[in-house]
């Protein structure tokens, strides 16, 4: 098991789970229910299946890439820890029990289910045609929020749509920091990414321009989230506040000459992000 969490990058769940814990406030609220906690068991298990099936999936179809770099040839699959065939099939029954859950959430979710691992599962093929994966990549984070609101009120909002594509922005923003580390290697083997494509330098800009779309489209969520839900001024803006500060953080610590705190941009401030924005919106909101 410990193998295996470690191949899907467990760890990196924090990304995209406080969003969706928030998307599932959210409908909780809109909808003037109390919390169903059984509901909410069934959103995280939808979140851990289909993070698992996608990262899996990821491992498995890159294996042969991850072998040829120097930086990911330890991972489980190219160093024979796990097998190619566990890999996939550990990525079916991650699909399959998503899907099952879906189907006890409620019919839109279930439907639409296939879609969802359409998303997740299709990021790994990306990076082979268009520079474009990153945004493919916050494409999948960014159906956190929405998937949760949908699995409370079985409907679409602006609210939640606008959460998620602040994540979309968000996610796509750190990745191409991420891939600042093998940009030489992927021109080198006609991989596409937004470093390799544009260079270092080019790829930070748009890494920023993105984070600052990333900013506005919480902005407007929270703009409404107040109008709507009656959350406090200062909660939002304290969240938006935080969030943004790390942004510019993590923006400081990676130079296009300088990776050795990409890591540390990556993992460690956009985790922090993700959980205290969901915090101060949370605790805001029931305190409204």
């Amino acid at each position: 098991m410990k193998r295996y969490l470690s191949m899907i990058k467990f760890s990196h769940t924090i990304f995209a789970l406080p969003f969706a814990i928030l998307g599932f406030t959210l409908g909780s609220l809109s909808s003037g229910d109390t919390i169903d906690w059984i509901l909410f068991a069934y959103v995280l298990l939808c979140m851990i299946f289909a993070r698992s099936a996608a990262m899996s999936f990821n491992r498995y179809i890159d294996r042969d890439i991850d072998e040829a770099n120097p930086r990911t040839a330890v991972r489980e699959i190219p160093s024979g820890v796990i097998s190619p065939r566990s890999a996939l099939l550990f990525t079916l029954f991650n699909c399959l029990a998503f899907i099952v859950v879906t189907a006890l959430i409620n019919s839109i979710c279930f439907y639409l289910s296939p879609v969802a691992l359409a998303v997740v599962l299709g990021y790994s093929y990306t990076k082979r045609f268009t520079f474009l994966c990153h945004l493919i990549l916050g494409l999948g984070l960014s159906l956190a929020p929405v998937g949760a609101y949908l699995a409370v009120t079985g409907q679409f909002d602006w609210i939640p749509v606008l959460l998620g594509v602040g994540v979309l922005f968000w996610v796509a923003g750190f990745d191409i920091i991420y891939a600042l580390q093998d940009s030489d290697f992927d021109k080198e083997k006609g991989l596409f990414s937004i470093p390799s494509f544009f260079g270092k330098s080019k790829a930070l800009i748009i890494s920023r321009f993105l984070h600052a779309l990333c900013a506005l489209a919480l902005s407007l969520s929270i703009k409404l989230i107040i109008e709507q839900l009656g959350l406090q001024y200062g909660f939002g803006l304290a969240g938006l506040a935080v969030f943004c500060t790390l942004l510019l953080y993590q923006h400081s610590l990676v130079k296009a000459n300088d990776l050795s705190k990409v890591n540390l941009a990556f993992f460690t401030t956009n985790g922090i992000a993700s959980i205290v924005f969901t915090c101060i919106l949370v605790v805001g909101l029931y305190l409204a």
